[in-house]
């Protein structure tokens, strides 16, 4: 189980490759892989900037982490988080999620994006055309997270 906080970007199939790796346990393998839009709430987006606590941060991923692993059956979790500023088609985030079976791995990576979305201490602020403006918490994904309770 890994959590990282990064600025550089990363690769999604190295990733995958290294987790399953030597483990002929492993059945199932599922990612999400989130992206920079260029539109959001009906304006442009130039740009992102992530911000976060270092240390704090890594702290809230692996607490989200070890939730997702004491409900499923699974072998191994990768959350790779980026901050800084990204422009639109950067990725943002990795979850990966390995189990013996599909279903544990499906359940697993969804609960950690919920969970990612509404508990993890990331600030998001774009640029717009209008200026720089903070991203509010979404109702749906308040909505998504709470299914879990």
């Amino acid at each position: 189980m890994a959590v990282r906080v990064q600025t550089e970007d990363f690769d999604v199939g190295a990733e995958m490759a290294a987790m399953r790796h030597g483990n002929p346990k492993i059945g199932a393998i599922a990612s999400f892989v989130g992206v920079v839009r260029d539109l959001n709430e009906g304006a442009d987006v130039a740009e992102m900037t992530l911000e976060h606590y270092p240390g704090m941060t890594e702290k809230a991923l692996e607490k989200i982490v070890g939730e997702a692993r004491a409900r499923w059956d699974i072998y191994d979790a990768l959350v790779v988080h980026r901050v800084g500023t990204l422009k639109p088609t950067d990725q943002i985030v990795l979850v990966v999620v390995a189990s013996g079976h599909r279903g544990e791995a499906f359940q697993a990576c969804e609960f950690l994006m919920d969970y990612l979305k509404t508990r993890a201490p990331f600030w998001k602020k774009e640029k717009t055309p209008e200026g720089g403006r903070w991203v509010d918490a979404r109702t749906a994904d308040d909505a998504a997270a709470d299914r879990w309770s």
